[in-house]
């Protein structure tokens, strides 16, 4: 099956995410612009890679979910934050037909991996989430996987930070069964351009909390 990943300046993290790739799993490395040579390391490596130029989350992953091919679709960061060999845990019960969707549920295993500043943000959104769409996730996390044919189906439309959780307000609206499974949550190689910064956090809540805006104005205007 085929694995996303979105890559802007992950030279470091690449050879360790792609050398522990699980058997069966094709990675299709994003490159949403780097300038560390991510590109190449990443076909040096055996990975496909994709080019986007447009800067976004959402339009990396969304031009990875067209490159790819396979039934089931994965999406994970690219900074080690992740451990692939856990990426079973999460497309299992999909292909076992026990889920449409399953996110992994990141649990920290050392101090600094999960910086407060984001899972505080994190939890507000997953409760509000829970609240309105009777989603019963306890984290929007990266480490996901569903079929390629059903997400198309979504038609997802945001193209920056609002993606992964657009991916399950859309899939809980479609009558998409959601499961979680938890996986580890590693310190990352390099400096995250989101979770690092209270900025960049931020701005991905702001991202978010506009796709729960649009899908309010969804549910309540007329027919």
């Amino acid at each position: 099956m085929d694995v996303v990943l979105p890559c802007l300046d992950e030279a470091e993290a690449l050879p360790w995410v792609l050398e522990r790739m699980p058997p069966g799993h094709r990675p299709i490395v994003v490159d949403n612009g780097s300038t560390d040579g991510s590109d190449r390391i990443a076909a040096e490596l055996g990975a496909v890679v994709v080019r986007e130029p447009r800067r976004g989350f959402g339009a990396a992953c969304n031009a990875g979910l067209l490159a790819a091919s396979s039934e089931i679709v994965c999406f994970m960061d690219a900074d080690a934050s992740l451990d692939p060999r856990e990426l079973p845990l999460v497309t299992g019960p999909v292909a076992a037909g026990e889920a449409e969707l399953v996110l992994g549920r990141r649990v920290p295993v050392a101090a600094g991996a999960w910086p407060a500043h984001a899972r505080l943000g994190n939890a507000v959104l997953a409760r509000r989430l829970r609240r309105t769409a009777g989603v019963p996730v306890r984290d929007l996390g990266p480490m996901r996987a569903c079929r390629r044919a059903g997400l198309l189906g979504l038609e997802l439309a945001d193209r920056r930070f609002g993606y992964p959780l657009e991916m399950v307000v859309r899939a809980a609206a479609a009558g998409w069964r959601v499961a979680e499974a938890d996986v580890r949550y590693l310190p990352r190689a390099g400096r995250s351009k989101v979770t690092g910064t209270v900025r960049g956090t931020l701005r991905a809540i702001g991202d978010m909390r506009a796709v729960l805006a649009d899908q309010g104005r969804r549910t309540t205007s007329p027919a």
